[in-house]
């Protein structure tokens, strides 16, 4: 027993050994940090811009304005979660395995969701604008087509887990298969379904922002402009908004979560 608990102490120390070390090594790579000396400069200028923000850039009639970049930026988000909300359902019961009895289905399946997965929302952005151009398109497209990855692996995670015991009570009483999948299995799977889309929606609405700084559509484009210029009030402003943009976001998101589980 006492020699049992010595090897269990020793292979911890080894572990925490080996993460140590793979610690130092990934900080030793790092360049030095150093900060320019413009740094804080500008830092107290985008403070100042926060705090005294360009007022008149909310609303203009005339042009461009903070509220058409902020509803171009909520519609890429909605619109991309309703794309891969609607697409990610037949990878994600394919990818089940209680649901899908064949092996090598269930494999391509997953592997799909997982190839998906791999590549990061800007990259996905990057591609399509160069396929689509740039615009409020392109940054659908990237949203859509990225969450599916994601939404697929959590909805085939949950189907597997659903209780099977109402499915085969459908099957004794005489049910066709499609009742049965309608009645026993679509119940239990749509809560985490509404509540996995709700949370992918307020990724994508903070994905949506950084998108536009490439070219993707959305308040990401006025505001990387606005940098360029050093206009530090209007930086100030589009800051401000993006922060009341994802807080009401995610209040709606996290009530209506709490609605479904």
């Amino acid at each position: 027993m006492t020699q049992s608990k010595g090897l269990v102490y020793i292979r911890r120390f080894v572990i925490v050994l080996a993460v140590l070390a793979i610690y130092i090594w990934a900080f030793a790579g790092l360049p030095t940090l150093e900060l320019k000396e413009t740094s804080i400069e500008v830092i107290s200028a985008i403070l100042a811009g926060i705090f005294s923000p360009d007022w008149g850039y909310v609303y203009d009639p005339g042009g461009e304005d903070l509220l058409r970049g902020l509803l171009d930026t909520v519609a890429i988000a909605i619109l991309g979660t309703f794309i891969a909300g609607i697409l990610c359902i037949p990878f994600a019961f394919m990818a089940a395995n209680n649901i899908m009895k064949n092996k090598a289905v269930v494999g391509i399946n997953k592997f799909i969701l997982s190839f998906i997965r791999v590549f990061p929302d800007i990259v996905l952005a990057l591609l399509f604008i160069k396929a689509v151009g740039p615009g409020e398109f392109a940054g659908v497209l990237a949203l859509g087509i990225g969450a599916i990855g994601m939404l697929g692996k959590l909805i085939s995670e949950s189907i597997e887990n659903v209780d099977l015991s109402a499915k085969e009570a459908l099957i004794a009483t005489g049910a066709n298969p499609i009742k049965t999948f309608i009645f026993a299995i679509v119940p239990q799977v749509l809560p985490n379904y509404f509540s996995f889309v709700m949370y992918r929606l307020e990724v994508n609405m903070r994905a949506a922002t950084v998108l536009g700084v490439i070219g993707a559509g959305g308040i990401g484009t006025p505001l990387i402009f606005a940098l360029s210029v050093r206009d530090w009030e209007r930086v100030g402003i589009i800051l401000l908004g993006i922060i009341v943009m994802v807080t009401i976001v995610d209040i709606i998101s996290s009530k209506v979560r709490a609605r479904f589980t």
